[in-house]
C-alpha cells in the first residue's frame, strides 16, 4: 500500500561570524578551556552580531536550504521554526522568515520546546504534509541564546551558541515500506514536573523580563541519556530498524558525555555518531539542523542513508525522527 513521505529535498545552514573559544571566556569568567572540555567537550561556539537577530540566521539557512533543493521561496506553502529565543514575543519569528523570503501564501509558526524544538518541528511539519493538505515545508532550527545568558555564570555560559540550520520536506508518494526515502516514524515526550532542572527564569506573565538561562547540570545528566534512549528504542520498535541497521546517529549536540553514553547505551558504533558540539556548542533547536548540513556538506550523509535524530530539552522535552535521506 503506497503512502505519503515527508522526504528530504535540501538541507542548509547558518552560523554567526564571531567565534568565542574557551580561552576567550576564561578572560571574563573563572574557568579553563581544560576545565570546559573535560565537561563538555564544547572548544568554540558561534555568537550573532548586535542587531542580528534570530529571524536573520533562520532566513540564512532557509535559503540555502532552498538552494540545496534546487527550489524558490514560492514552492514553499509552510514554515515550522524550532526555536526558545524569538525576535519579539509576538508575532511568531516564522512570519518573519516567511516575509523576509517573500512567501505570501500558506502560513508559518513556531514551536517551543527548547532543545527538542527541531525535532518536534520536523514531526508537526510530516503531519501536515503526509495527511495531503499541503506539499512542501521548511523546517528550522534558530537560535541567539547568547541574549538569555548569565555570562557570570560559569555553569551555563560556557555551553551555548547561536547558530541556525533548515530542511526543505516535500511530500512525495513511496511504497509504504521501511525503504521508503523520508521520514519514517517521530516520537515525542514530555514531563513539566522537570521544569525546575532547566529553564529561564523570565517571561511576559511572571517578571516582565526576558531572564536568563538557570540549569542543574548534575540532574540534566541524570535524566538525559534515559530519556533519549526510550524514544529511540520506540523508533526501533515502530520500523524494525535498530543500532546495526542505521547509518548514522545526529543527537542534540548538548554535551559530548550524554551524545557518548548514549550511544553507548543504544549500541550504536562510535563511527556513526555525528559530532559538531565541539565547535558549535550546544545551539538547543539548531543543533540537529547545523549537525545535519555539515554531514551533508562533508558527504557522510548520502541518498538512502538511514538517519537517527535525537534531542532533549527544557520542560522536559524529548523525542526522536527516524528519516531516509
Amino acid at each position: 500500500m503506497t503512502r505519503i513521505r515527508s522526504v528530504v529535498k535540501g538541507c542548509g545552514s547558518y552560523l554567526p561570524a564571531e567565534i568565542l573559544t574557551n580561552d576567550d571566556l576564561a578572560k571574563t569568567v573563572d574557568t579553563s578551556d581544560e576545565w570546559i572540555v573535560q565537561r563538555t567537550g564544547i572548544r568554540s561556539r558561534h555568537i550573532a552580531a548586535p542587531g542580528e537577530m534570530t529571524s536573520d540566521l533562520a532566513t540564512a539557512a532557509a535559503k540555502a536550504a532552498l538552494a540545496d533543493a534546487g527550489l524558490d521561496a514560492s514552492d514553499i506553502d509552510l514554515i515550522v521554526l524550532g526555536t526558545s529565543t524569538p525576535d519579539n514575543t509576538f508575532p511568531a519569528t516564522a512570519t518573519s522568515v516567511q516575509a523576509a523570503l517573500g512567501i505570501t501564501n500558506g502560513f508559518a509558526f513556531d514551536v517551543q520546546a527548547v532543545c527538542s524544538g527541531f525535532v518536534y518541528s520536523l514531526a508537526i511539519a510530516d503531519k501536515f504534509l503526509t495527511s495531503g493538505q499541503h506539499r512542501r515545508a521548511l523546517v528550522i532550527g534558530a537560535e541567539t541564546f547568547s541574549r538569555i545568558l548569565d555570562w557570570t555564570d560559569r555553569t551555563t555560559c560556557v555551553l551555548f551558541g547561536d547558530g541556525a540550520g533548515a530542511v526543505v520536506l516535500e511530500a512525495v508518494e513511496q511504497a509504504g515500506t521501511s525503504e521508503d526515502r523520508g521520514v519514517l516514524t517521530t516520537h515525542l515526550r514530555s514531563d513539566g514536573r522537570h521544569k525546575a532542572k532547566l529553564f529561564v527564569d523570565g517571561g511576559p506573565s511572571s517578571t516582565g523580563t526576558t531572564g536568563h538561562v538557570r540549569m542543574e547540570g548534575r540532574e540534566v545528566f541524570r535524566h538525559a541519556v534515559g530519556m533519549i534512549t526510550d524514544v529511540i528504542h520506540d523508533a526501533f520498535e515502530a520500523t524494525g530498524e535498530s543500532a546495526e541497521t542505521i547509518d548514522w546517529f545526529v543527537p542534540h549536540q548538548a554535551n559530548r558525555r550524554i551524545i557518548d553514553a548514549s550511544a553507548q547505551k543504544l549500541g550504536i558504533a562510535p563511527e556513526k555518531v555525528v559530532v559538531t558540539v565541539d565547535h558549535h556548542g550546544n545551539t538547543s533547536a539548531a543543533s540537529i539542523p547545523l549537525a545535519l548540513a555539515e554531514a551533508r556538506a562533508d558527504g557522510r550523509i548520502a541518498e538512502g542513508d538511514l538517519v537517527l535524530l535525537e534531542a532533549m530539552g527544557g520542560g522536559f522535552t524529548w523525542g526522536s525522527a527516524l528519516l531516509r535521506w
